[in-house]
């Protein structure tokens, strides 16, 4: 091949790169539409890796919040924080223990709708302890470990059999070396408000969930009248069916 043949490719190929690099970093619009991920217990902002960029690429701008777990109103302060920041309208996501911290953070004007994942949905004055009293106790729950400052958190095994049994392996050993304690006076905290009575909800219930009892999430799904989806997947939907999860929200932010 002569060297002006190479160039000449050279030349195209750093021209096509660039302008694919031009295309991915144009900025959104400033009142587009922003997801707000919120995780929940013995989990970390990371949990939501697979969906974000399945969002993003739908032209939804995209904010994981990072809980520090030591207490409702703290993690809502995280929440609220991020959903403050945006400058157009916010579909808020929460999981898990992230339902109570978005039915509590979730009733600014810019939250257009609210996607709960195999999560909590208290009622006003409620407490994420008591939501399951009326069920039987999943089998994850009964593994949780206490440290010495109160916090509680799950055993790698119980990670794999229980919280995210229908991931890889070597994922399941991620999730448990990344997950994020979380003080178990949290769990006592009560709402004193329900955003989700005056805002469109949706909800993803896990059918094979051993952390959150598949019928309760139903009851919830229901009290709150949701759009609901049922997916057979284990506590972390996001994590091992993300195209079902990233579509749910997406559908919320087209509203």
């Amino acid at each position: 091949m002569k060297l002006t043949t190479i160039a000449n490719a050279v030349l195209a190929s750093t021209l096509l790169s660039a302008a694919a690099f031009s295309v991915q970093a144009a900025p959104l619009a400033a009142d587009a539409t922003t997801v707000v991920l919120v995780h929940g217990a013995f989990a970390d902002g990371s949990s939501w890796e697979k969906v974000i960029p399945l969002l993003q690429a739908k032209g939804l701008k995209v904010v994981a919040v990072q809980n520090p777990l030591s207490s409702l109103a703290d993690d809502v302060a995280a929440t609220q924080r991020v959903v403050d920041a945006q400058t157009g309208k916010v579909v808020l996501v929460g999981h898990s223990w992230g339902g109570t911290v978005i039915t509590q953070a979730g009733t600014s004007d810019k939250i257009k709708a609210l996607v709960y994942v195999a999560a909590f949905a208290p009622s006003e004055g409620e407490a994420t302890a008591t939501l399951g009293k009326d069920y039987a106790v999943p089998a994850g729950i009964t593994t949780l470990q206490q440290d010495a400052g109160g916090y509680l958190w799950l055993p790698a095994d119980s990670v794999a059999k229980n919280f995210a049994q229908d991931v890889s392996p070597a994922t399941a050993a991620l999730i448990a070396a990344t997950q994020g304690p979380i003080a178990a006076k949290a769990f006592g905290d009560k709402t004193t408000v329900a955003a989700w009575r005056n805002k469109p909800n949706y909800y993803i219930v896990s059918s094979q969930d051993r952390m959150i009892s598949p019928e309760l999430e139903q009851a919830f799904a229901k009290k709150i009248n949701a759009t609901t989806t049922t997916l057979a997947t284990s506590h972390v939907p996001m994590v091992s069916q993300p195209e079902k999860v990233a579509e749910v929200i997406f559908a919320a932010a087209q509203r």
